[in-house]
């Protein structure tokens, strides 16, 4: 029996490493056992920095090993976005919606591939990880119809012949930083609207996950390449710490997005603030959902099941605190308790498997510490609290499985000086739940608000008046605040993100796109612009020649129009007597419209001062080609200057 065990475990290992091989070779990932794959990309592929190995956290077998970037390597990297950025920020914006429509029907065809190799890389089953790259391609959807819809305001100016344009424009270069717990989906979310909006991108992913972003790298460089534009519109740099720091703390980075943990995260926003760069940060998350005792429970117990082990509990949205009413407390425990004996732990790319592996060790110590903290607090552990049993033997045993954990702490209050208290502020990032049993909505909202993090909250409830005070003034104040639907996950179209110390800004939703640009105030006088000033320049060196020689700098309207030298004056003449009769007019209402001190104003006094000339009409200086206007009188410069 020992020696066909053997062969059996033998067997199987050989069958997931062909697997994984077969994943990576699909992707056109190389599977050789001595190759080192390059881990930079600015237009082309590159890496001598140290080498690290992409482990399996489900076998323990290494995928592959990647160089990462030099800081000569960095640099460049750097260096190239910059330029792609100053020719891609030039590219119409529904040309770049069709590019994004190009990234997303390519990452469609290979939806399969780069599930699984999130499964293998990451750890999570297989349906989360094809799941994740759908949103990927769910956001550049969103991307394209938004390539249209980036448009700016028109502002009533208060003074006449003006008019306000509030201008968003590229913003630069958009550096992301990726957590390891979704490889793919938040760089999607980030490059989409990034490259819609005319930045190059530059991705810094989590060590731990190099080949999800080799693969999705190679797949959008395809697509910028054949349509021209430079690979380092969409950037890669691999590295550790040291390559992290050197992308936050360069000035060619105009923006930086990062997802991680609380405590990097601080020092990233210093870092970006120090040199007043943008910032937007999606740290950590200790959701609660609220269950009160008109809820219906058929649908609450299993988004909370969902909502604490899905992804192993290793979700920014993962439901990590549970406050149950009095009434229906003992109820709903048991429905839950019998849903988490029901689990199958396993291989995440196996049919029928619910909950694969933590993503790594460091996962693996943290839970064992949280739950030994627990039990020393005084909390009873109702389930799990351990390391899984029954995969110590076969091609699982290196794997990184835990039983998830549900405890009920001796006291709920989060503000509590005591290790119980510390324990609910804290985000265990584990599927590890605590529960709190209370009596009325404004304690358990005042629970729910009491810890450091803001990112999701939920109330499973039918009363109308309940779900006024949860999503009002007086109710949760996380970033996200549903009602009968659990904290996991996200909507395309809906802002994501947190407040507090979960950090700020939106990665989806409406204005999220606002974040990636640069908005200019933009006060334009039309009065003091030609009438020929409509479209286009013709000045010295144009391949056209309007028939004025191009000494005006006109748009050549004239050409469209079949003017030549003489009707092209007798037309500007006629716009300018148009102008003074205009100007004339305005002049005697200023006449009759008196100050806040009650002094009447003289025509060119306030606002039409800035034009000169007879009846302060626009005066065109042919040497300069543009519009300029007569020394100012001595009473209006004063006025101007006051």
């Amino acid at each position: 029996p020992g020696k066909a065990l053997r062969v059996r475990s033998h067997c199987i290992s050989r069958l997931l490493s062909s697997r994984a091989s077969a994943v990576l070779s699909a992707l056109d990932i190389s599977t050789n056992d001595s190759a080192e794959l390059p881990g930079v990309y600015d237009g082309t592929w590159g890496g001598s920095g140290d080498v690290v190995e992409s482990i399996c956290p489900t076998m323990g077998e290494v995928l592959a090993r990647v160089r990462y970037a030099s800081p000569k390597e960095m640099q460049n990297a750097l260096e190239k976005s910059r330029e792609a950025y100053l020719e891609f920020r030039n590219v119409p914006a529904p040309r770049r919606g069709d590019i994004l429509r190009q990234i997303r029907e390519a990452l469609s065809k290979k939806r399969n591939e780069l599930g699984a190799l999130v499964s293998l890389e990451m750890g999570k089953i297989r349906t989360e990880g094809e799941g994740e790259v759908q949103e990927f391609i769910d956001i550049c959807d969103y991307a394209v119809g938004l390539s249209r819809m980036m448009n700016g305001n028109v502002v009533s100016s208060e003074r006449p012949g003006h008019t306000i344009f509030e201008m968003p424009n590229p913003l630069g270069v958009v550096a992301v930083l990726s957590a390891f717990n979704f490889p793919v989906a938040v760089y999607g979310w980030n490059l989409s609207l990034s490259l819609a909006a005319g930045n190059a991108t530059l991705w810094k992913p989590s060590p731990s996950t190099p080949l999800c972003s080799i693969a999705i790298t190679k797949i959008i460089a395809g697509v910028l390449e054949q349509n021209g534009i430079s690979g380092a519109v969409a950037g890669l740099v691999t590295g550790g710490k040291d390559v992290g720091q050197a992308v936050v703390e360069s000035r060619e980075v105009d923006m930086v997005s990062f997802t991680g943990s609380e405590s990097t995260g601080r020092e990233v926003a210093k870092a970006v603030q120090s040199r007043f760069g943008k910032i937007l940060l999606e740290l950590g998350g200790n959701n609660a959902s609220i269950i009160m005792p008109d809820a219906d429970l058929s649908l609450a117990v299993p988004a909370v099941f969902f909502g604490a082990v899905g992804t192993a509990g290793q979700r920014c949205t993962s439901t990590r605190r549970l406050y149950l009413h009095r009434d229906i407390a003992d109820t709903f425990l048991d429905r839950l308790k019998t849903l988490y004996s029901s689990v199958r732990l396993g291989d995440p790319l196996a049919p029928g498997t619910l909950l694969g592996p933590l993503h790594t060790r460091g996962a693996l110590q943290t839970f064992d510490a949280a739950v030994s903290a627990l039990r020393s607090s005084g909390a009873q552990v109702l389930v799990g609290g351990s390391r899984a049993e029954g995969l110590s033997a076969g091609p699982l045993a290196r794997g990184l499985f835990v039983q998830p954990t549900i405890a009920l702490p001796a006291s709920a209050e989060p503000t509590a000086v005591t290790e119980a208290g510390w324990l609910w502020r804290t985000e265990t990032f584990a599927p590890v739940l605590q529960v709190g049993i209370f009596d009325e909505l404004e304690q358990a909202i005042a629970w729910n608000n009491a810890v450091p993090q803001g990112l999701s909250s939920s109330l499973w409830t039918r009363d109308i008046r309940a779900v006024g005070k949860w999503i009002g003034p007086s109710g949760s104040d996380a970033g996200i605040v549903n009602v009968n639907v659990g904290t996991s996950g996200a909507e395309i179209g809906a802002a994501f993100g947190g407040n507090k110390s979960t950090g700020w800004g939106r990665e989806s939703g409406g204005d999220a796109w606002k974040q990636y640009v640069r908005w200019s105030a933009c006060i334009v006088c039309t009065d003091a612009l030609s009438s020929f000033c409509l479209q286009k320049s013709y000045g010295s060196g144009s391949s056209t020649s309007a028939p004025c020689g191009g000494s005006r700098g006109c748009c050549g309207f004239c050409l469209q129009k079949g003017f030549d030298e003489d009707s092209f004056e007798e037309a500007e003449r006629k716009a300018r007597e148009k102008q003074r009769k205009k100007h004339s007019q305005d002049g005697k209402k200023e006449q009759k419209e008196p100050d806040k001190e009650g002094n009447v104003l003289e025509p060119g006094s306030r606002h039409n001062f800035q034009r000169g000339g007879e009846d302060n009409e626009p005066i065109y200086d042919k040497n300069l080609n543009s519009v300029a206007t007569q020394p100012l009188p001595e009473p209006a410069m004063q006025a101007a200057l006051h």
